[in-house]
């Protein structure tokens, strides 16, 4: 199991390889871009995209507290502040993403909107009913048990607040064949994660919680080019990655990010996992 320590470090570690080959400095975004036909056709757009359609899912309006758990490099705390006149918190594992947002907050002029703390989103320091929606893209994924995150959200909204989460869903548990177990944990072990759940498991977390009018929404269609370009990258990388790490100019660490995206891509193609919009209500 990857405690906390290995995660900062899978995250402090591969920074680099984000910033080189997924972002530009003016949108941080360590996830996936949606596309859409006349609203993003490009890389950078799909990422900024990837906010607005997680946004109007839970139909963020002015005045919104805003919980982002599993910040990262503050990509959609900035995005959201810029969009609508908000107050969003970030939380991350990583002191060190946690300052670059404070210093990005402080160049954007935006740390009157924005704030960050060092937290672990299973057990916040935030007082309960404090927030309206609590945000996640791809984080949900590094808890252990999945639960505890819910359980946390569920303390930390307000009567009627809700839960928007990008994440990646597990088809089903267990897998029919070792090779699709070996391909499964070639990705996501080298990504600092122990497994992800199902679309039941994740109904039954929301539910024990105390969540109402759950949903998973199925939006392979829309992340599915970004995969790609994630593939693509990094099959044009590897020549080049693996004499680096001959030379161990590349750390473990590192070359086994690159090594968990290229199987991440191949256990979507054999259906092993899907992208989902998971959305749910805390009860007025």
């Amino acid at each position: 199991m990857n405690s906390n320590e290995e995660i900062v470090d899978y995250y402090d570690q591969t920074e680099i390889d984000y910033k080189l080959a997924w972002f530009k400095k003016d949108n941080p975004a360590l996830h996936f871009g949606f596309y859409e036909k006349e609203k993003a056709e490009s890389h950078y757009e799909a990422l900024s995209h990837t906010n607005r359609v997680l946004s109007n899912k839970v139909n963020i309006k002015d005045g919104d507290k805003i919980l982002d758990a599993g910040c990262g490099l503050g990509g959609s705390v900035f995005w959201l502040a810029k969009n609508y006149n908000v107050e969003v918190t970030g939380i991350s594992l990583s002191s060190k993403q946690i300052q670059s947002c404070k210093e990005r907050a402080d160049s954007l002029s935006l740390m009157g909107q924005t704030n960050f703390v060092t937290s672990d989103f299973t057990k916040t320091p935030f007082e309960s009913n404090s927030f309206d929606v609590v945000w996640a893209i791809e984080s949900i994924c590094h808890a252990a048990k999945k639960f505890d995150f819910y359980k946390e959200a569920f303390r930390v909204l307000k009567p009627g607040g809700k839960i928007i989460i990008a994440e990646y869903i597990r088809d089903a548990r267990p897998l029919t064949t070792e090779d699709e177990k070996l391909l499964k944990n070639k990705w996501l072990n080298n990504w600092a994660v122990d497994d992800i759940d199902t679309e039941q498991e994740h109904k039954n977390h929301m539910q024990q919680a105390g969540f109402q009018d759950s949903s998973l929404e199925n939006v392979n269609d829309k992340i599915k080019v970004s995969l790609r370009n994630l593939h693509e990258k990094c099959i044009r990388s590897l020549p080049l990655e693996l004499l680096l790490r001959l030379f161990r100019i590349r750390s473990k660490v590192q070359h086994d990010n690159l090594i968990g995206s290229i199987n991440q891509y191949k256990a979507f193609k054999k259906n092993l996992w899907w992208y989902s919009l998971i959305s749910a209500q805390k009860p007025e």
